[in-house]
Protein backbone atom coordinates (compact mmCIF):
# COMPACT_ATOMS: atom_id res chain seq x y z
CA UNK A 1 0.00 0.00 0.00
CA UNK A 2 2.58 2.52 0.69
CA UNK A 3 4.38 1.70 -2.56
CA UNK A 4 1.26 2.97 -4.16
CA UNK A 5 1.13 5.96 -2.41
CA UNK A 6 -0.26 5.57 0.65
CA UNK A 7 0.95 6.76 3.93
CA UNK A 8 1.45 4.45 6.67
CA UNK A 9 -1.14 4.76 9.03
CA UNK A 10 -3.71 4.80 6.18
CA UNK A 11 -1.57 1.74 4.36
CA UNK A 12 -1.68 -0.49 7.39
CA UNK A 13 -5.28 0.45 8.15
CA UNK A 14 -5.88 -0.49 4.26
CA UNK A 15 -3.78 -3.49 4.27
CA UNK A 16 -5.87 -5.04 7.35
CA UNK A 17 -9.12 -4.09 5.79
CA UNK A 18 -7.97 -5.65 1.90
CA UNK A 19 -6.60 -8.80 3.72
CA UNK A 20 -9.66 -9.39 5.55
CA UNK A 21 -11.64 -8.74 2.51
CA UNK A 22 -9.65 -11.69 0.62
CA UNK A 23 -10.02 -13.94 3.78
CA UNK A 24 -6.54 -13.74 4.98
CA UNK A 25 -6.91 -11.30 7.63
CA UNK A 26 -6.21 -13.92 10.52
CA UNK A 27 -2.91 -15.84 8.65
CA UNK A 28 -1.86 -12.08 7.96
CA UNK A 29 1.43 -12.67 10.29
CA UNK A 30 2.66 -16.39 8.74
CA UNK A 31 4.93 -16.40 6.17
CA UNK A 32 3.27 -16.50 2.65
CA UNK A 33 6.03 -19.54 2.02
CA UNK A 34 3.60 -21.37 3.96
CA UNK A 35 1.28 -20.27 2.06
CA UNK A 36 -1.25 -22.81 0.17
CA UNK A 37 -1.74 -21.95 -4.18
CA UNK A 38 -5.03 -20.70 -3.00
CA UNK A 39 -3.96 -18.63 -0.47
CA UNK A 40 -1.57 -16.97 -2.60
CA UNK A 41 -3.85 -16.24 -5.47
CA UNK A 42 -5.60 -14.42 -2.58
CA UNK A 43 -2.57 -12.48 -2.03
CA UNK A 44 -2.00 -11.34 -5.08
CA UNK A 45 -5.37 -10.07 -5.25
CA UNK A 46 -5.14 -8.45 -2.24
CA UNK A 47 -1.87 -6.50 -3.27
CA UNK A 48 -3.97 -5.57 -6.97
CA UNK A 49 -6.64 -4.01 -4.04
CA UNK A 50 -5.06 -2.28 -1.49
CA UNK A 51 -4.58 1.20 -3.09
CA UNK A 52 -8.22 1.28 -4.40
CA UNK A 53 -8.21 0.87 -7.87
CA UNK A 54 -10.95 1.82 -10.24
CA UNK A 55 -9.75 -1.11 -12.87
CA UNK A 56 -7.87 -4.37 -12.30
CA UNK A 57 -6.86 -6.82 -14.70
CA UNK A 58 -6.83 -10.38 -13.39
CA UNK A 59 -5.07 -12.86 -15.51
CA UNK A 60 -6.21 -16.48 -14.94
CA UNK A 61 -6.59 -16.00 -11.36
CA UNK A 62 -8.23 -19.42 -11.07
CA UNK A 63 -4.89 -20.99 -12.22
CA UNK A 64 -3.31 -23.92 -10.06
CA UNK A 65 -6.79 -23.95 -7.67
CA UNK A 66 -8.60 -27.05 -6.22
CA UNK A 67 -12.39 -26.94 -6.86
CA UNK A 68 -12.47 -24.96 -3.37
CA UNK A 69 -10.14 -22.60 -4.04
CA UNK A 70 -10.96 -21.67 -7.38
CA UNK A 71 -15.52 -21.23 -6.30
CA UNK A 72 -13.95 -18.98 -3.48
CA UNK A 73 -11.55 -16.99 -6.13
CA UNK A 74 -14.24 -16.45 -8.41
CA UNK A 75 -16.63 -14.98 -5.19
CA UNK A 76 -14.38 -13.10 -4.40
CA UNK A 77 -14.05 -11.36 -7.66
CA UNK A 78 -17.22 -11.10 -7.97
CA UNK A 79 -17.64 -9.44 -4.22
CA UNK A 80 -14.89 -7.24 -5.16
CA UNK A 81 -16.99 -5.33 -8.29
CA UNK A 82 -20.73 -5.75 -6.27
CA UNK A 83 -19.37 -4.58 -2.59
CA UNK A 84 -16.56 -2.13 -3.55
CA UNK A 85 -17.75 -0.78 -7.40
CA UNK A 86 -14.21 -1.79 -8.78
CA UNK A 87 -14.34 -2.98 -13.04
CA UNK A 88 -12.35 -6.26 -13.74
CA UNK A 89 -11.25 -7.32 -16.32
CA UNK A 90 -11.00 -11.31 -16.13
CA UNK A 91 -8.64 -13.39 -18.18
CA UNK A 92 -9.59 -16.89 -18.65
CA UNK A 93 -9.61 -19.39 -20.51
CA UNK A 94 -12.27 -21.45 -18.39
CA UNK A 95 -15.52 -20.24 -20.46
CA UNK A 96 -17.47 -21.70 -17.42
CA UNK A 97 -15.87 -19.33 -14.76
CA UNK A 98 -16.40 -16.43 -17.62
CA UNK A 99 -20.48 -17.53 -17.65
CA UNK A 100 -20.61 -17.09 -14.29
CA UNK A 101 -18.32 -14.35 -13.19
CA UNK A 102 -18.84 -11.75 -16.04
CA UNK A 103 -21.38 -9.45 -17.64
CA UNK A 104 -19.46 -8.90 -20.73
CA UNK A 105 -17.33 -10.94 -22.98
CA UNK A 106 -14.61 -9.45 -25.32
CA UNK A 107 -12.68 -12.41 -27.39
CA UNK A 108 -9.33 -11.62 -29.08
CA UNK A 109 -7.64 -13.83 -31.51
CA UNK A 110 -4.22 -13.08 -32.87
CA UNK A 111 -4.33 -9.85 -30.98
CA UNK A 112 -7.98 -8.40 -32.24
CA UNK A 113 -11.26 -8.26 -31.62
CA UNK A 114 -13.57 -10.73 -32.78
CA UNK A 115 -16.72 -10.80 -30.78
CA UNK A 116 -17.91 -8.56 -27.88
CA UNK A 117 -21.15 -8.07 -25.67
CA UNK A 118 -22.96 -9.22 -23.06
CA UNK A 119 -21.99 -12.89 -21.71
CA UNK A 120 -26.31 -13.25 -21.84
CA UNK A 121 -26.63 -12.43 -25.55
CA UNK A 122 -23.76 -15.80 -26.23
CA UNK A 123 -25.60 -18.07 -23.60
CA UNK A 124 -29.54 -17.20 -25.15
CA UNK A 125 -31.77 -19.76 -24.95
CA UNK A 126 -31.70 -22.44 -28.13
CA UNK A 127 -34.87 -24.31 -30.07
CA UNK A 128 -33.78 -27.33 -28.65
CA UNK A 129 -35.78 -28.50 -25.44
CA UNK A 130 -33.97 -30.90 -22.75
CA UNK A 131 -36.29 -33.54 -21.19
CA UNK A 132 -35.51 -35.65 -18.81
CA UNK A 133 -37.81 -38.83 -17.18
CA UNK A 134 -37.58 -41.07 -14.62
CA UNK A 135 -38.92 -44.12 -16.73
CA UNK A 136 -39.62 -45.47 -20.17
CA UNK A 137 -37.13 -43.77 -22.20
CA UNK A 138 -37.00 -45.42 -24.88
CA UNK A 139 -41.26 -45.94 -25.04
CA UNK A 140 -40.88 -42.13 -24.91
CA UNK A 141 -38.31 -41.65 -27.67
CA UNK A 142 -40.16 -44.01 -29.87
CA UNK A 143 -43.77 -41.99 -29.54
CA UNK A 144 -41.62 -38.81 -30.21
CA UNK A 145 -40.16 -40.19 -33.77
CA UNK A 146 -43.95 -41.44 -34.21
CA UNK A 147 -45.14 -37.64 -34.05
CA UNK A 148 -42.27 -36.58 -36.48
CA UNK A 149 -40.32 -35.11 -33.93
CA UNK A 150 -36.49 -34.98 -34.51
CA UNK A 151 -34.72 -36.64 -31.27
CA UNK A 152 -31.38 -37.29 -29.80
CA UNK A 153 -30.22 -38.43 -26.80
CA UNK A 154 -27.38 -38.53 -24.35
CA UNK A 155 -26.45 -40.43 -21.15
CA UNK A 156 -27.50 -37.33 -19.72
CA UNK A 157 -31.20 -36.87 -21.35
CA UNK A 158 -33.03 -36.59 -24.72
CA UNK A 159 -32.94 -33.69 -27.18
CA UNK A 160 -35.83 -32.29 -29.15
CA UNK A 161 -35.73 -29.80 -32.22
CA UNK A 162 -38.65 -27.56 -32.63
CA UNK A 163 -39.53 -23.62 -32.58
CA UNK A 164 -43.18 -23.36 -32.32
CA UNK A 165 -45.57 -24.08 -29.52
CA UNK A 166 -46.65 -27.36 -31.02
CA UNK A 167 -43.61 -29.04 -29.99
CA UNK A 168 -44.84 -28.90 -26.35
CA UNK A 169 -47.93 -30.53 -28.02
CA UNK A 170 -46.12 -33.43 -28.78
CA UNK A 171 -44.02 -33.97 -26.25
CA UNK A 172 -46.80 -34.03 -23.59
CA UNK A 173 -48.35 -36.11 -25.62
CA UNK A 174 -45.64 -38.43 -25.93
CA UNK A 175 -45.30 -38.27 -22.39
CA UNK A 176 -48.93 -39.67 -22.04
CA UNK A 177 -48.70 -42.19 -24.18
CA UNK A 178 -45.35 -43.94 -23.14
CA UNK A 179 -46.29 -43.58 -19.34
CA UNK A 180 -42.93 -41.69 -19.01
CA UNK A 181 -43.21 -39.42 -15.69
CA UNK A 182 -41.67 -36.03 -16.45
CA UNK A 183 -38.31 -35.10 -14.32
CA UNK A 184 -37.17 -31.95 -15.87
CA UNK A 185 -38.17 -29.85 -19.40
CA UNK A 186 -36.46 -27.04 -20.46
CA UNK A 187 -34.90 -24.84 -23.63
CA UNK A 188 -31.24 -25.56 -23.53
CA UNK A 189 -28.39 -22.21 -23.97
CA UNK A 190 -25.98 -21.91 -25.83
CA UNK A 191 -22.37 -22.05 -24.58
CA UNK A 192 -19.60 -19.80 -24.83
CA UNK A 193 -16.96 -22.72 -25.62
CA UNK A 194 -19.09 -22.57 -29.21
CA UNK A 195 -17.20 -19.68 -29.62
CA UNK A 196 -13.62 -21.62 -29.83
CA UNK A 197 -15.35 -24.36 -31.81
CA UNK A 198 -13.48 -24.07 -36.00
CA UNK A 199 -17.18 -23.08 -37.40
CA UNK A 200 -17.15 -20.40 -34.55
CA UNK A 201 -16.33 -16.72 -35.54
CA UNK A 202 -13.40 -16.98 -33.00
CA UNK A 203 -12.02 -20.24 -34.11
CA UNK A 204 -9.36 -19.66 -32.16
CA UNK A 205 -7.72 -20.02 -28.20
CA UNK A 206 -7.91 -16.77 -26.94
CA UNK A 207 -10.26 -14.99 -24.93
CA UNK A 208 -10.99 -12.26 -22.36
CA UNK A 209 -14.14 -10.99 -20.27
CA UNK A 210 -15.13 -8.33 -18.30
Amino acid sequence: AEVSGLPPTRARIRAADTLRHTGLFEERYRAMGGYSTGMKQRVKLAQALVHDPTFVFLDEPTAGLDPVGREEMLALVRKTHRDFGISVLFSSHLMVDVERTCDRIIVLQGGRLVQSGEVEHFTKETETLFIEVDANRDRFVVALEERGVLVTSDGHGIYVEGSDESIYDHVRAALVDSEAPLRRMAPTRRALTELFRPHGAAGGDEGEAT
